[in-house]
């Protein structure tokens, strides 16, 4: 349990409550959710499930129909060829991480994974007894790896490589070259790669592309997706992955020693998600991308701050060291000074200092708030 760690925005979110509860007004830009109400029509169909006593076990890797809409819905995405056999449901996304580093990774191994970058790469990788081998994403090349930095870091040991594209914290995202160039250091060192594509629907200027469509990855791939980013599901617990079919029987016998299996009605209501028109999606999507202009314009009139344009995701990733604060102190500062919950870029990892994430998962008019006050706040530093 030692090397087990956690998601510090949890923490924040807890200690923000908390400030509430005595009179504060919090602008939440801590939490990683889309402030959407999940679609209407999903809700419905999950309430007719259950009125229809769906509410029953199923199969560990999740109900026929589910499985088989996801793998037309990778198919038609990611140009592929993946059968319901690959398809494994699970309560939430983080669980595929944990299962397939369990399934895949022994004590001793290396594990490459992004830094800054969703903790629990780090700590899963931790907790099964390997090491965990960070490679730095830089602002410098848009938050995307640097193909020269990951060949130094594959060794003999190294067994996994660990992507997320567009990328939590950072709003990154791998081109399509990148992809090609790191897809022929998987096939040369023989490595795994987790690709975590919870984002893949929140890109802005690009086209999507996953490395598993690239030839020869297919096999050698586990792909992470879910409904909690998409269609603002965070708290119906819904994910997936994609992979080889001898992985997915390892991970769904993880599954029934754990779980058992997700939620019956949960599942029904995903494969109206994954079937009906696509409208409330693209419509958040484009809410994104004005909050997105509002907030990095916005974090760059601010002394000390320095902000890339997000291409993907809903956080803005503003480099603070202009402002001579550490990232855990500039975020405890804001919350206690300006009412606004941030996050450090520390608890993305180490390569996080320097940084912090504010989520724009908010209302253009709580985020011109929070700008506001950020900047009172910062400006009274310099005094």
């Amino acid at each position: 349990m030692s090397r087990l760690g956690t998601e510090t925005a949890f923490e924040v979110l807890a200690r923000a409550k908390a400030l509430e509860k005595l009179g504060r007004n919090i602008i939440h830009l801590e939490i990683g959710e889309p402030d959407f109400d999940t679609p209407q029509y999903i809700i419905d169909e999950a309430t007719q499930a259950l009125n229809n006593h769906a509410t029953h076990y199923t199969p560990s890797a999740g109900i026929p129909e589910l499985r088989q809409a996801i793998a037309r819905y990778i198919n038609r995405t990611r140009d592929l060829d993946v059968s319901p056999d690959n398809v494994v449901v699970v309560p939430g996304g983080k669980p595929i991480i944990f299962f397939a580093i369990m399934a895949l990774i022994n004590q001793s191994e290396e594990v490459i994974y992004p830094n800054p970058g969703f903790p629990i790469y780090e700590s899963m990788i931790n907790f099964v007894g390997a090491h965990a081998v960070p490679i730095p994403l830089k602002m410098e090349r848009g938050f995307a790896f640097d193909i020269n930095d990951l060949e130094r870091l594959i060794t003999p040991k190294t067994r996994m490589l660990i992507l997320n594209s567009p990328a939590n914290p950072t709003g990154g995202v791998l081109s399509r070259s990148d992809l090609e160039a790191i897809a022929q250091l998987a096939l040369s060192h023989n490595l795994i790669v987790l690709s975590d594509e919870i984002y893949s629907r929140i890109l802005y200027d690009d086209e999507f592309h996953s490395i598993a469509s690239l030839p020869g990855m297919l096999e050698r791939t586990i792909i992470l997706d879910g409904f909690s980013k998409t269609y603002a599901m965070t708290g119906w617990r819904l994910g997936y992955g994609i992979m080889p079919v001898e992985v997915a029987q390892a991970v769904s016998r993880l599954i029934t020693n754990s779980t058992s299996c997700t939620a019956t009605f949960t599942q029904i209501a995903a494969v109206k998600a994954l079937t009906a028109p696509q409208d409330e999606v693209d419509n958040m999507v484009e809410a994104f991308r004005q909050r997105r202009e509002v907030i990095v314009n916005g974090l760059n009139q601010i002394p000390g701050f320095k902000c890339l344009m997000p291409k993907g995701a809903f956080y803005a990733f503003p480099n603070i060291t202009g402002t001579g604060r550490k990232s855990r102190d500039l975020a405890d500062y804001l919350l206690a000074e300006a009412s606004v919950a941030t996050l450090a870029g520390t608890a993305f990892g180490a390569h996080g200092e320097g940084f912090l994430r504010l989520s724009y998962a908010n209302s253009i008019e709580n985020i011109n708030k929070a700008l506001d006050r950020i900047d009172v706040a910062v400006r009274k530093l310099e005094r």
